[in-house]
């Protein structure tokens, strides 16, 4: 049963991710209407509703405004939803894990999909990149809308696509972005980079190469 308090902790979480969707939608909207607004008046309005956006953005994640206008700034064309890649491998029933060098946390091994790569393509660069071994996709686990899972509150609307990849060869080495890599039991992880991948997504990818369950999606 939910005491007082953890229900509390659930609506300020809420209310949190409520109030990051609408930064979302607020800067989305003024950088499509920057991108095809020819009128000056309606410049303004979304430049200003762009400020808007990036003075909430900056309280929520408690930032300083400056940059993340400056960030909002250099988003151009028609607002959609970022793309992350992200990639499990199983070697023995143990999942593989990259210690994140940023927060010293543990990830899947994965990022964002680049101008140009598949998404197929995007995940194994990735893995290669991240932890020295070469990969190919056996199938898409799931996509995944960063704002519905308890991921921390971020500025941009984020698809997590993950895939299920099997090693070709390589050996295990570290990146520039990487403390540690590491195969770990499934029922044991490390603490996990929560801004990256939540233990939801995890379990639920494991579950449909366990018992071959559909793809999920939002």
């Amino acid at each position: 049963m939910m005491t007082a308090k953890n229900g509390e902790n659930e609506n300020k979480k809420s209310g949190s991710l409520s109030a990051i969707v609408v930064a979302q939608k607020l800067q989305a909207l003024a950088q499509t209407g920057l991108t095809y607004t020819k009128d000056r008046y309606d410049i303004e309005r979304y430049q200003e509703l762009r400020n808007i956006a990036a003075q909430l953005t900056s309280d929520i994640l408690a930032l300083d405004n400056p940059p993340v206008l400056d960030a909002f700034k250099q988003q151009e064309g028609y607002a959609t939803p970022k793309v992350d890649t992200r990639a499990i491998i199983l070697r023995q029933g143990k999942i593989l894990l990259v210690k994140e060098a940023d927060d010293q946390l543990w990830s899947l091994p994965g990022g964002w999909a680049d101008v140009g790569d598949s998404p197929s393509g995007a995940v194994c660069r990735e893995v290669e990149e991240e932890t020295g071994l070469s990969a190919k996709v056996e199938r898409l686990l799931g996509v995944w809308d960063r704002n519905q899972h308890g991921h921390p509150p971020y500025p941009w609307h984020v698809y997590k696509l993950i895939f299920h990849c099997r090693e070709l060869g390589g050996e295990l080495r570290l990146s520039a972005d990487s403390l540690d890599i590491d195969f770990f039991d499934p029922l044991d992880l490390p603490p996990l980079s929560l801004t990256r991948i939540v233990p939801m997504e995890i379990a639920e990818s494991l579950e449909i190469i366990k018992n071959n369950k559909s793809t999920w999606f939002d």
